[in-house]
């Protein structure tokens, strides 16, 4: 099937039963095809479905039974054509996949066409176009960007997709469907094809209009058949009416004249009392300034008084701090004086003591020196004899024995009878000899280890003396390090506390100063608050609780906070913006809304309004270049960001010099004008204005927050540097206390170890000296037994010379000599010891005398006395002097530290009364001036009040004049000027001559000549309405039959059109035969309209007269049909009458 608009694509789908298969075959007169198909979740297409490519010819689709051929086929139609418009919400639930798996929500169809050719007016080679379908949603998109359906449905009509022709898609058994029909469903499905639905809907559409067009006509001559019969009465009453109408122009000219005359004077007493209201005004604007002057210095002076009294108080308690610290610190220096006295009184005690001991313990040192001298040259001689004695005691031991043994000797010739007994006894007395000889070696032996090891610890105790002599030295300076170390840091345990008694003093000062600041702040913020309803300040604290409690970003807290100005626009700011000054800033609405929620669900009070700055537009600002008027959001001081909310604020808004520039302005700029007294001209007209309190100015209390809330973070900076700096402080102290205590520590330890070693030494000295006392005897009794060894060895020897020799009764000759020498020489050693003895006692006493004299006496005194030095030492009363010295200095630096602080706060003290004298002054002053405006102001406002009483009579009287005037209506026109020469009194009386005649005239309809005007205007304006409804229903009837030609034209073209291509078709199916299309008419007689074999159209003859015999029928085309010959006749050549 073609369109019947050549210009127009026509494809045609046909779909064959065998295998269910789908065959899709397009063809197109020019370039524009479908390219691609992408189907998701339509019907069985659950995931994206991409079908491609597609051929610009035909395109045949085949697959299985339940493959998706038909919903491929419904998809494409779900984007082209009106059968799946104005579903319910059933129906197109029915279009989702409703598989197995997660729920389908919705689905979408996009076709992409070829628009090489630029088919589509779209410069682009390829144009989608897709529709997405949910439960409640159905949405059209072009090239990815949502559309407008109308849009979609205009784009397709203009590439010749036209609803008028549904047939660019050809259904299955849409063929076989019309081969089969009947010659009415032809003849429609022609007309259809043909596009004629138009052309009826718009004939009825005209039918509709032409029924509407008689309604009118015949109700307007309705109405014209009233106006005549009306008009006809009121000719009869316009005589009478016109002499009344002559008393009436007079008597509303008197009127008039006198109620001008009225107004006139009424307007000049006006004039005089604005005279006088605006001198009285200016005075009062002068006064009120004044006012202003005195109010702003009186709140200066009070803020001033309060701060010098709080300076004061301040001061005050630093005073009596300074008094108490003086107090302790002269306590501390009298102290101190008396300790450095003590301890001078008891250095110079110490001194004479030194002194003293000194020289008693250098006379000792020469006397120990003397009589140790005197005992060194007693003892070598004391020596000598002592070790002769003990020689010639030896020898006489030795002569003795011998002399013995030779005795014996020469009693064994007496004692035994034989030798064999002899010889017994010799044997025997020889073993016990050798046993005792054993004995004695062994005690040898044991005498020396013990002589060894007493010799070995007295050397190691001397040793051991010297290394403690060496060490309590190390311990002694020790000492006197760690009390210069002591000293050393309790003076800087001082310094440290008193720079911390410093920072206290002005951590004190900056409590006070922060307590004032908060007092300031909180009764600003108390004015702000009381500037505000108690909704929004209700509703601020709510937002602040919910943006604390749930940590909510974004908000930039009310406007007033987010802009600073100059104090001389405070007053148009202000006014300006109203509570909008309140309004919140917050980033986003959804922000906003958040904060909402959480408010009602809390069930917060309060009234809150926000300014979510992604919804809020901001014009360009328009700098203004007038030195009269100046744009206010350019007097404005706020973060960028700020600035929609700032421009939807204060955007609009100019201020100026006084009220003529804002009213120019206003016109001029088409923009609100403010002057900086808060007087407002709107730009639609409205003036407002008048006294505005700036005692109570809300951007002024909000100045002093910011202010204080700065001032407040500053000083409370100033208090963490000061607490951190009093925590190192803190810190240092406690570090230098631990070390003070270290150091203490120390100093006890090491006292008591040096009196531990002081009591080791003198106990290691008497050990020392009693183990060399215990030496000598050892050594003696050493000697002793080893010459009585060798006796018992001698002896011995001589028994064994004895053994196996013959007794003998008597000595023989030699014993005998040896027996006598023997005796002479005992005699000998006897004499030589007794001489020596006598020397050795006479020089031991000398040496035990010189011995103990040294040893318990002199040697002992000179310890004591090295003891008392020593003590005197460690108690180094020079060094606690130099402490005491350092820390009486340092107190007395401190107390004229103090002092001069002191004289410093007494002079502060001195100036802040002085200056809280001179604020009394001024305040007195400033408030008489005060109270002279004031009264004076209340006396120019009674005054204003009695002027503002008699302007209000006068505006009243004013106003009746002007509605009394307003009330007469149109005037003649020489109503102006013509009584005017007349005094009010002549016009009272020919006014009340005139309605005297007027009373004559009570009877006439006074309505009579308008009602006949305003009837003859209605007849007019009605016969022209006649007129012009009778040329629409005349062009009504022409579009009629227009439309009715066109529709006839348009079947007519494209019965050729299809018979043509039917004739082609068939000769290609039937290559011998030969077939036409004929349209018949219902006329008898009248020969059918025949299509021929080479294509030409009829003549217009025929068409018009087959429009004109198809019309008159009423649409009833029964006896009309569409018929074709059968292919079973097709091979025979084609009758006459077929």
């Amino acid at each position: 099937l073609f369109w019947r608009d050549p210009d127009a694509c026509a494809p045609s789908v046909g779909l064959t039963n065998y295998q269910k298969s789908c065959h899709l075959s397009t063809v197109w007169e020019f370039r524009m095809y479908i390219k691609q198909v992408i189907i998701q979740g339509f019907r069985s297409y659950r995931d994206q479905t991409i079908i491609e490519p597609f051929s610009p010819k035909h395109n045949v689709v085949i697959g299985r039974n339940g493959s998706g051929k038909s919903n491929f086929f419904l998809a494409i139609q779900f984007v082209l054509s009106d059968e799946f418009n104005h579903m319910r919400p059933e129906e197109r639930q029915q279009l989702l996949h409703e598989g197995t798996g997660p729920r389908v929500v919705s689905a979408y169809v996009e076709i992409i066409f070829d628009n090489t050719d630029n088919r589509i007016p779209i410069e682009k080679e390829e144009v989608s176009v897709r529709r997405v379908i949910g439960a409640k949603k159905d949405t059209y998109h072009l090239d990815g960007k949502m559309v407008p359906k109308a849009d979609i449905m205009n784009l397709l009509e203009s590439a010749g997709f036209s609803r008028s022709n549904p047939y660019y898609i050809v259904k299955q058994g849409k063929i076989n469907q019309l081969a089969l029909a009947p010659d009415s469903q032809r003849l429609k499905l022609l007309r259809e094809v043909a596009g004629t639905r138009v052309y009826d809907e718009r004939k009825e559409e005209s039918k509709t209009i032409l029924a509407e067009t008689e309604g009118k006509r015949g109700k307007i001559e309705e109405m014209l058949q009233y106006i005549e019969e009306r008009l006809s009465t009121l000719e009869e009453e316009k005589e009478e009416l016109k002499a009344y109408q002559e008393l009436d122009k007079q008597r509303r000219s008197l009127e008039y004249t006198i109620h001008d005359k009225e107004l006139r004077d009424t307007r000049e007493k006006l004039e005089q009392l604005e005279e006088a209201r605006q001198g009285n005004k200016e005075g009062s604007k002068e006064r009120h300034d004044k006012v202003v002057e005195a109010q702003a210095q009186i709140e200066t002076l009070e803020r001033e008084h309060k701060d010098v009294t709080s300076n004061m108080h301040t001061t005050s308690s630093e005073r009596e701090q300074l008094r108490e610290e003086d107090q302790e610190l002269v306590k501390q220096r009298a102290k101190l004086e008396f300790d450095v006295k003590d301890l001078e009184e008891g250095m110079a005690e110490d001194q004479k003591k030194r002194e003293q001991y000194q020289r008693e313990l250098a006379q000792l040192d020469g006397e120990i020196r003397q009589k140790q001298a005197e005992l060194n040259n007693i003892m070598p001689q004391y020596q000598q004899h002592k070790n002769q004695e003990e020689r010639l005691g030896s020898r006489l031991k030795g002569c003795e024995q011998r002399r013995s043994e030779l005795f014996a000797k020469q009693g064994r010739g007496q004692q035994f009878s034989s030798v064999q007994e002899r010889d017994v006894w010799i044997k025997k007395e020889a073993k016990s000899l050798s046993s005792s000889i054993q004995s004695k070696d062994e005690q040898t032996r044991k005498l020396r280890c013990e002589v060894e090891e007493l010799k070995q610890k007295v050397a190691n105790q001397e040793q051991e003396l010297k290394e403690r002599g060496d060490d309590s030295e190390q311990r002694r300076s020790a000492m006197e390090k760690t009390n210069k170390e002591h000293a050393q840091l309790k003076i800087k345990r001082d310094d440290l506390t008193n720079q911390r008694k410093e920072l206290w003093r002005k951590e004190a000062a900056t409590d006070q100063s922060l307590q004032t600041i908060r007092d300031e702040l909180s009764k600003a913020e108390r004015n702000l608050r009381g500037t505000m309803g108690k909704a929004i300040s209700r509703g601020l604290d709510s937002v602040k609780k919910v943006v604390e409690e749930r940590k909510v970003t974004g908000v930039y807290g009310p406007l007033i906070e987010n802009f600073k100005c100059e104090p001389r626009v405070f007053t148009a700011v202000e006014v300006t913006a109203g509570s909008r000054l309140f309004h919140i800033i917050v980033d986003s609405d959804k922000t906003a809304s958040q904060i909402l929620s959480q408010m009602n669900k809390q069930k917060l009070p309060g009234e809150v309004t926000f300014l979510p700055l992604n919804k809020l537009q901001s014009s360009p600002i328009q700098h203004s270049t007038s030195r009269d008027a100046l744009l206010m959001i350019e007097q404005l001081q706020y973060d960028p960001i700020f600035l929609p909310a700032i421009s939807q604020v204060f955007g609009k808004t100019l201020i100026c010099r006084d009220m003529d520039k804002a009213s120019q302005y206003s016109k001029s700029e088409n923009q609100d004008c403010i002057t900086l007294e808060g007087d407002q001209v709107s730009r639609k007209g409205a003036l407002t204005g008048g006294y505005y309190d700036t005692r109570m100015s809300r951007l002024e209390q909000q100045r002093l927050v910011n202010e204080h809330t700065s001032r407040l973070a500053e000083i409370e900076r100033e208090k963490a540097e000061l607490r951190q700096q009093l925590e190192d402080l803190d810190g240092q102290v406690t570090h230098i206390l631990g070390e003070i205590q270290k150091v203490e520590t120390k100093q006890v330890q090491l006292r008591e170890t040096y009196e531990r070693q002081k009591l080791d030494v003198r106990l290691l000295t008497q050990e020392l000296q009693s183990n060399k006392k215990a030496l000598e005897p050892k050594e003696r009794m050493l000697v002793n037994v080893e010459s009585d060894m060798q006796s018992m060895q001698s002896a011995l020897a001589a028994l064994q010379g004895e053994l196996g020799t013959e007794m003998q009764s008597q000595l023989d000759s030699g014993d005998q000599r040896e027996v006598e020498k023997l005796t002479e020489d005992i005699q000998s050693l006897q004499q030589q010891i007794r001489s020596c003895l006598a020397a050795r006692t006479q020089m031991e006493s000398q040496k035990n005398t010189l011995d103990n004299l040294l040893s318990n006496n002199l040697i002992r005194r000179k310890d004591e006395l090295a003891r008392e030095i020593e003590e005197l030492s460690l108690v180094d009363r020079r060094q606690q002097l130099e402490m005491q010295t350092a820390s009486f200095e340092h107190i007395c630096g401190s107390i004229e530290q103090t002092r001069s602080r002191l004289e410093e706060v007494e002079a502060a003290i001195d100036a802040c009364t002085r200056r809280l004298k001179e604020i009394d002054a001024s305040l007195d002053k400033w408030k008489a001036v005060e109270k002279e405006n004031q009264d004076a102001i209340n006396e120019e406002a009674k005054t204003m009040e009695k002027l503002a009483g008699k302007r209000s009579f006068l505006l009243k009287k004013k106003e009746e004049s002007m509605k009394k005037i307003r009330e007469l209506g149109s005037l003649p026109a020489d109503a102006f000027d013509k009584y005017q020469n007349l005094q009010l009194s002549q016009l009272w009386k020919k006014l009340e001559k005139c309605n005297r005649e007027l009373k004559k005239y009570s009877h006439v309809n006074k309505k009579a000549l308008d009602q006949f005007v305003l009837f003859s205007d209605q007849k007019v304006s009605l016969i022209e309405r006649k007129e012009q409804l009778d040329r629409d229903y005349q062009a009504i009837l022409e579009l009629m039959e227009v439309l009715e030609q066109r529709k006839h034209e348009a079947i007519q073209l494209t019965f050729r059109q299809v018979a043509k291509n039917f004739s082609e078709v068939f000769v290609e199916l039937v290559p011998q035969g030969k077939a036409q299309l004929t349209m018949q008419r219902a006329v008898d007689g009248a020969p059918p309209v025949e299509e021929e074999e080479d294509g030409e159209e009829e003549d217009e003859d025929g068409e018009e007269e087959s429009s004109e015999e198809e019309t008159s029928e009423n649409s009833s085309h029964s006896s009309e049909s569409f018929s074709e010959l059968s292919s079973s006749r097709a091979v025979s050549p084609p009758r006459e009458d077929a």
